[in-house]
């Protein structure tokens, strides 16, 4: 099995929400950052478990199946919401991976828009982007 991180990742306190995972070496615009790992369920059951969640770590990969990372110990678990994100996550074969949208400097945090989520709406956005919409 390969490891979830292409690139050195460390997780740590976030200025955005609790914790988050920041570059530990530079990585290059375009490069695959990683993957998130998890329990692979269905979309009744992660809409389920993600209710009355502040935090959720999962994301639905197709309309019937979904990647739970809440007892995952991948640093990309960690990723916060940006409203101007350096990374983006793209669904691949039932996988979740994180490219990097711009150079990436050591020590930046790593955010990605998460789009739609089961926040709904009803979690304020903190990211501080100039750009923020203030919901997620």
């Amino acid at each position: 099995m390969r490891p979830a991180e292409r690139f050195a990742l460390r997780v740590g306190p976030s200025r955005i929400d609790g914790l988050g995972v920041f570059a530990a070496e530079a990585i290059p615009q375009r490069r695959k950052i990683g993957e998130l790992r998890g329990e692979a369920i269905s979309v009744r059951e992660a809409r389920r478990r993600a209710k009355g969640r502040e935090r959720i770590h999962i994301v639905e990969v197709s309309e019937t199946r979904a990647v739970d990372a809440t007892d995952s110990t991948d640093a990309l678990r960690n990723i916060n919401h940006g409203c101007a994100p350096n990374a983006r996550l793209q669904i691949s074969q039932g996988r979740v991976e994180f490219y990097a949208l711009r150079d990436i400097e050591a020590g930046e945090e790593l955010t990605c828009d998460y789009g739609e989520s089961h926040h709904e709406g009803r979690l304020t956005c903190r990211c501080g982007a100039l750009n923020c919409t203030g919901r997620l």
